[in-house]
């Protein structure tokens, strides 16, 4: 059976693996006090992240998945463009 999932494989499964990876590692450093929430390298660790699980899911279509992915998507671009302008202002 673990054979099957290797050879079935793809590239967009790749991509969205690699984009769960990000995003639990940039959720990780937070709760490490590594990186701050405020952090852009939060917010866009975030974004492209999730950004790279919608791609996968344009290969394999799942509505829950494509719901919360585009929403964290949108969510971490409003954190990072409150970040981005608070140290314009600043």
């Amino acid at each position: 059976m673990s054979i099957n999932i290797i050879q079935n494989y793809q590239f967009h499964d790749f991509v969205g693996t690699a984009g769960v990876t990000l995003t639990l590692i940039a959720y990780f450093l937070l709760h490490a006090g590594k990186w701050e929430s405020h952090e852009l390298k939060f917010s866009f660790a975030n974004a492209f992240g999730s950004g790279m699980i919608l791609y996968s899911l344009a290969h394999d279509f799942n509505f829950s998945g494509f719901l919360i992915e585009s929403i964290w998507v949108v969510i971490s671009l409003y954190g990072a463009s409150r970040t981005f302008f608070a140290r314009k202002n600043a």
